[in-house]
């Protein structure tokens, strides 16, 4: 017994000195370790730019401490970097920061134990470092959304720890490594958005736990493997955006937990997969502009969790009453430019929650079906370019959140319903190319966020309603031609200064062109042939330039243009009938002289006691002004007064609410009065809250802000009463050469930062926070200075205080938000894309119209698209080759080199706002702090301010989604 305990005493002192031993060995080891990896984190940092260096200023320790072998210091306490229990690195997490640099000198075999390495979302550029791929016990890589480039190293499947690998949003190219397939434990894999090429390696089939697979958005080619049927627990693949071919194979249908299937812009063919939503998890299955072939399968039919599906521009067949049931849940649909047959079904109708239903360019027949009335969330309806005969159901007036409806190129007939006009949120009007007839509903007029109006070639008869005139958003096009309206055009269409495109033609018109079209200053193309129209041309740029087809077919017409007669004289003819007059009226007006000047006398000098007495009593209250707002019929009469009754030739502008006038009041100042649209004061909101949202905005002091001085509420109209620029609006000096050459480099990076303030203020230091909606460069005003001022700051929310932030197509055309095209929800971001295409606009002189449409998978009408979306980190590829100068106003010299730095961060931040996904979008703030904190040497790889996690799967979805 004493022997077997002396044996145990034995056995646990050679523990314990075997432990001590092992303790003394781990801490030697350790205090190398970390030695190391000081060093090499160190020399990394010292790598990096000038500029980025003090991100990283926790960073302290200097390389000449780290030598000697007694230091005890590591790096745990630094910024982004995580330790275990020995203090040896096993995280290093920088996002989001904006690092500058390559990866070159970072000597990551230093660093044993690091697990998780994530710098995505930085200015991170050059190849992607082999040694990195030395660090087996690594779990996560993330170094999407940067600017690295050559390929992806195939030592990558060496790293059989990986959970986590993401080089998504960079500029990698190359095939994509078949070693991938030997990451066994791999659970996301992003490559998403680079420019790798060749086939998908079979070998991915064989990643087991692979839960996420994006490659979308590269130039991958040849067919999508057999071998992707063993990943049967993928809820995520992501292939659009390829030039990937041939038919699906049939292993697809084993991805029964797919919830994302996103296969649009390829070249794919053969039948579309039976029984992919098996699972009955199925969310999202995009599928456009492919060459499928055949029916829709059963199993899409019958998939009850659909929220979007799209299979729009490919060559499907079959009667669609019967393809498609009852989807509860289901949110946007489209099945456009296909060869569907059949009729509309009324169970769209029974879909609650759908918000776009787009069947146009198919073979439909049959009416349309007046149930869908019940869709009560429809924003948008196309069902354009089939054979759909009968009437416009009036149903359709139901749909109060509908903002486009598409029915042009059918067999409709009958009489536009009335209804049409109690649409509040209606902007996009399409019925052209049908049999209507009757009279056009002057409801219509009532749509007063109308921005194009298409009516052309049906038979309409009647006249044009006078309540057109109120149509003032009406930018893109108003077209009634190739119908029989007869009568006069209304003066009141000299109100839509802000149409681009008007089209009369082939009607029976007559009378003369009306005078206010010399006051449509935005207008670009004009058709008035074939009317009975007379008299001379209006003094307007677009009618002397449009060509002579454009009048031809009006005998009356005259003017100074190609193909018409000169109008007559008339000086000659009235001469002597002036004379006449002249002789009899003289001694009337004589005595009509005297006795004005007595009552006026008398007027003004009873009119001076009073004004007098008022001012001298309320002087107290503060600005003249603030007393205006409460007494409105004194100052309606000064303003009605010294605009000669709103005369046009006071109009110094318009907005998305009104129009601006020039008015110096009796007391000598010069302010800038906005007339509001609604000519009805029973249209605005309720009075006493409208006063105090007024009372608010008064209050709202920022130097690029125009100060609200008040309103004033009368019977004719409501006005609201503005400080006065004298330079006008941004929109005006671009447009004008003299102007835009005075406007050089340095005033232009002012106005930008003058904005920007304005946003940031308004977005972050406004309580609530204040959501412009109309960021344009009409509303950007100019001082004596060149300084910058955010006009109609609130103006929206006035006049719709009783509604939610879910609103019709807000904002001007051009410079809205894409997410508006299905949303409809106005959020901060909505601004920012605003900023960010003005930004572009300031910088190249002219609106950046081309590279919106590539920035973006979708126009702001809503209307598909294959472009896809912009890249995160990067240009987009047509931009990245376009010489610097090419995104200059070539009517100035070219920046010195300092000042081309400041031109060059705001570029960048031009195009970081108009990223077509708003979660990728940075805030004012981060634009703010950006443009007074930072300047960046070039723009050929500017940095995306926004994160976007891949940790997080909500806002990767939304990526997917906003890019098709």
């Amino acid at each position: 017994m004493l022997l077997k305990r002396s044996f145990c005493w034995y056995l646990f002192l050679n523990f314990v000195f075997l432990f001590s031993t092992m303790h003394i060995a781990a801490s030697a080891f350790s205090t190398r370790e970390q030695t190391q990896e000081v060093g090499a984190l160190l020399q990394w940092k010292k790598s990096l730019s000038d500029q980025t260096q003090h991100l990283l200023s926790s960073w302290m320790l200097s390389s000449s401490n780290i030598t000697s072998t007694n230091t005890s210091t590591n790096s745990c306490g630094w910024e982004g970097i995580r330790c275990n229990i020995a203090g040896s690195v096993t995280g290093i997490n920088l996002t989001s920061i904006g690092l500058r640099g390559t990866l070159h000198e970072f000597n990551f075999s230093s660093l044993p134990n690091l697990l998780s390495l994530d710098l995505h979302d930085n200015e991170l550029f050059g190849n992607i470092p082999p040694n990195i791929f030395t660090l087996r016990n690594l779990t996560l890589i993330n170094l999407g959304y940067n600017q690295l480039s050559g390929s992806i190293p195939p030592e990558v499947g060496n790293l059989t720890m990986l959970n986590v690998l993401s080089f998504s949003n960079n500029l990698l190219s190359g095939p994509v490594p078949s070693t991938l397939g030997n990451l066994n434990n791999l659970s996301l894999l992003y490559l998403g958005n680079n420019h790798l090429t060749g086939p998908i390696p079979t070998e991915l089939g064989k990643l087991n736990f692979l839960s996420e697979l994006r490659l979308n958005l590269n130039n991958l080619t040849g067919s999508i493997p057999a071998s992707m049927g063993n990943l049967t627990g993928l809820k995520v693949l992501s292939l659009y955006g390829n030039q990937l071919s041939g038919p699906l194979p049939r292993e697809i249908n084993n991805l029964s937990h797919l919830i994302l299937f996103f296969l649009s812009n390829n070249s794919i063919s053969g039948f579309l997969p039976e029984h992919i939503c098996h699972g009955g998890i199925l969310e999202d299955f995009c599928a456009s502009n492919n060459h499928f072939t055949g029916t829709v399968p059963i199993g899409l039919k019958n998939c009850t969790s659909l929220t979007r599906l799209r299979l729009d521009r490919n060559h499907l067949i079959g009667n669609i009453s019967e393809d498609f049931g009852i989807y509860p849940v289901l949110d946007y649909i489209d099945l456009s430019y296909n060869n569907f047959r059949g009729e509309v079904s009324p169970n769209w109708g029974k879909c609650q929650l759908l918000t776009s239903l787009k069947i146009s360019d198919n073979l439909i027949v049959g009416v349309i079906p007046p149930e869908i009335g019940g869709s009560s969330l429809l924003h948008m309806l196309d069902l354009s370019n089939n054979k759909l005969e009968g009437k416009i159901p009036n149903e359709l007036g139901n749909l109060k959140s509908l903002f486009n409806l598409t029915l042009s190129g059918n067999n409709l007939s009958s009489e536009i319903p009335p209804g049409l006009g109690m649409l509040p949120d209606l902007a996009y009007l399409d019925l052209a190319q049908n049999y209507l007839n009757g009279p056009i509903p002057k409801q219509l007029g009532s749509c007063l966020k109308m921005i194009y109006m298409n009516l052309s070639s049906n038979q309409l008869n009647g006249s044009i309603p006078d309540e057109y005139g109120d149509l003032v958003s009406l930018q893109v096009a108003l077209d009634l031609s190739r119908n029989t309206l007869s009568g006069e055009i209304p003066w009141q269409l000299g109100n839509l200064i802000k149409l681009e495109i008007l089209d009369l033609s082939n009607n029976e018109l007559t009378g003369p062109i009306p005078s206010t079209f010399d006051n449509l200053n935005s207008l670009r193309l004009v058709d008035v042939s074939h009317n009975d129209l007379e008299g001379p041309l209006p003094k307007n740029e677009a009618f002397l330039v449009a060509p002579a087809e454009a009048f031809q077919g009006n005998a009356g017409l005259c003017g100074n243009h190609s193909g018409l007669k000169l109008c007559p004289s008339s000086i000659e003819s009235q001469k002597g009938r002036r004379i006449s007059i002249l002789v009899i009226m003289m001694p009337l007006v004589g005595v009509s002289i005297i006795v004005s000047i007595v009552v006026i006398i008398l007027y003004t000098m009873e009119r001076g006691k009073t004004k007098m007495s008022e001012i001298s009593e309320d002087s107290h209250h503060g600005n003249l002004f603030a007393i205006w707002s409460y007494d409105g019929k004194l100052v309606y009469e000064d303003i009605k007064e010294a605009t000669e009754g709103f005369d046009h030739k006071y109009c110094i502008g318009v907005g998305g609410s009104g129009s601006v006038y020039r008015a110096e009041l009796s007391t000598g100042q010069v302010v800038a009065v906005k007339t509001l649209h609604s000519p009805h004061s029973s249209n605005l909101p309720n009075p006493d809250i409208f006063e105090n949202e007024v009372r608010a905005l008064t209050k709202i002091r920022h130097r690029n802000i125009v100060k609200l001085y008040g309103y004033c509420s009368h019977a004719e109209r409501s006005v609201l009463i503005y400080e006065y620029l004298e330079r006008g609006s941004l929109a005006k000096i671009l447009k004008d050469t003299e102007q835009a050459k005075d406007l050089d480099w340095a005033k232009r990076i002012n106005v930008v930062k003058g904005v920007a303030k304005a946003l940031y203020y308004l977005h972050h230091d406004c309580r609530p926070p204040i959501i412009h909606r109309d960021i344009s460069n009409n509303n950007i005003l100019l001082d004596t200075k060149y300084e910058a001022h955010v006009s109609d700051f609130g103006t929206a929310k006035l006049l719709k205080l009783d509604s939610s932030n879910w609103t019709g197509l807000a904002g001007t055309y051009g410079y809205i938000a894409p997410e508006l095209a299905y949303t409809m929800k106005v959020t901060d971001k909505c601004d920012v894309y605003s900023f960010g295409v003005l930004t572009l606009e300031i910088i190249m002189g002219c609106h950046p119209c081309e590279m919106m449409s590539s920035l973006s998978s979708s126009s702001p009408l809503g209307s598909s698209s294959s472009a896809s979306s912009a890249t995160l980190s990067v240009l987009p590829s047509h931009v990245q080759t376009l010489p610097f100068n090419n995104l200059l106003d070539e009517r100035l010299p070219v920046p010195t080199p300092e000042m081309a730095d400041e031109v060059a961060t705001i570029i960048k931040l031009g195009f970081a706002c108009t990223n077509a996904n708003p979660l990728l979008r940075p805030t004012m703030e981060q634009v703010y702090m950006e443009l007074l904190a930072r300047r960046l040497p070039s723009i050929e790889s500017p940095h995306q301010l926004a994160i976007g996690q891949v940790q997080n799967p909500a806002v990767q979805e939304q990526e997917d989604k906003t890019s098709r």
